[in-house]
């Protein structure tokens, strides 16, 4: 059987929910404490594959205050694809979600992306329609958004096998 490494890294401002996210994808729970991630954390998933195992290492990546995302070169040298997250409840975390796609494309610009559109769960805090999700999609990859929550579980497994199944040159 083979084994192969993935790295992955979780973009998006602060709260959007990509700790959540990783916490419920690599341990299967939900803490709905907030603790900001300083610098990184990374996490190691285990997928089976037709031809064996990947490893995927998930960087989650420290958010910024939403005015000027930036990415350290360091943190993304060598990641094969990324997800891209934004809070379905603050419209303005839309706006970054557009700018980090833009910065990472600028350092590698065959990395896959997936785009994903946390606290779907919060139906009536809702700010941003699906049509600006399309819209920010479209420009940035083939239009493709997920609509997750890190605390109801919900599209979380699938967003992160959707990037291994993009980044994954065996499959």
């Amino acid at each position: 059987m083979t084994i192969i490494q993935k790295k992955i890294c979780l973009l998006g401002d602060f709260g959007v929910g990509k700790t959540s996210l990783v916490e419920r994808f690599v341990e299967g729970r939900f803490n709905d404490k907030y603790l900001s991630t300083v610098g990184v954390k990374i996490s190691r998933k285990t997928l089976k594959r037709s031809y064996g195992t990947m490893n995927m290492l998930v960087w989650d990546v420290a958010g910024s205050n939403g005015f000027e995302p930036s990415l350290s070169n360091t943190y993304m040298q060598g990641a094969t694809g990324a997800l891209i997250v934004c809070d379905l409840t603050r419209r303005e975390t839309l706006a970054s979600f557009e700018k980090y796609a833009r910065q990472i494309r600028r350092m590698n610009p065959n990395i896959h992306l997936v785009f994903v559109c946390n606290k779907v769960d919060l139906i009536n805090e809702r700010v941003i329609p699906d049509a600006d999700l399309l819209a920010v999609s479209s420009t940035f990859g083939d239009g493709t958004f997920f609509l997750t929550s890190a605390k109801t579980g919900e599209q979380v497994e699938e967003v992160f096998i959707c990037l291994a199944d993009k980044i994954d040159t065996r499959a």
